[in-house]
C-alpha cells in the first residue's frame, strides 16, 4: 500500500531533507517515527529535497508499507514519535502510480530576508 503525506517541519537542527551518515535529516527522523508505526522498516520519498536549515509549511512525500493503517492511525501514529519540530498532517491511500516527486503538478517556495541592523526574536 502507498501512503502520501504531508510535512511540516522546522528544519533549524536538520541537515536537510535527505539521510545523511553524519547528521540528523527530516527523512531519517520520518523513516523511523512510521517505521514504527508501521512495525517494519520502510522508505520516505519526498517531492523535492531541502537544504540545511530549510522549513516546511506541507511537503508532500509517500512511502510504501505492509501495514494497514487508517489515515488517523499514520498520522497520529508518527506524530508520536516525532521530534516537536517535525510534524505530519496528513496521510491518505494513493495509487502505486503517484510518485511525490514526478505526481507533483505545483511547488511554491517563500525567501525570507530579514535586512536590518538588529536581530528579530521572532524571525530566529
Amino acid at each position: 500500500m502507498r501512503i502520501a503525506v504531508g510535512v511540516e517541519y522546522d528544519g533549524t537542527a536538520y541537515a536537510g531533507w535527505q539521510s545523511q551518515s553524519t547528521a540528523d535529516s527530516i527523512q531519517a527522523q520520518l523513516e523511523r517515527a512510521l517505521g514504527e508505526v508501521a512495525n517494519h522498516p520502510l522508505d520516505v520519498v519526498c517531492a523535492g529535497r531541502t537544504d540545511a536549515g530549510v522549513h516546511a509549511l506541507c511537503q508532500v512525500a509517500h512511502f510504501d508499507a505492509t501495514a494497514v493503517r487508517s489515515s488517523r492511525g499514520w498520522v497520529l501514529g508518527a506524530n508520536t514519535h516525532l521530534p516537536d519540530d517535525v510534524a505530519l498532517l496528513w496521510a491518505i491511500p494513493v495509487p502505486e502510480e503517484f510518485h511525490a516527486r514526478y505526481s507533483a503538478t505545483t511547488r511554491s517556495y517563500r525567501y525570507v530576508i530579514l535586512n536590518r541592523g538588529t536581530r528579530s526574536a521572532l524571525a530566529r
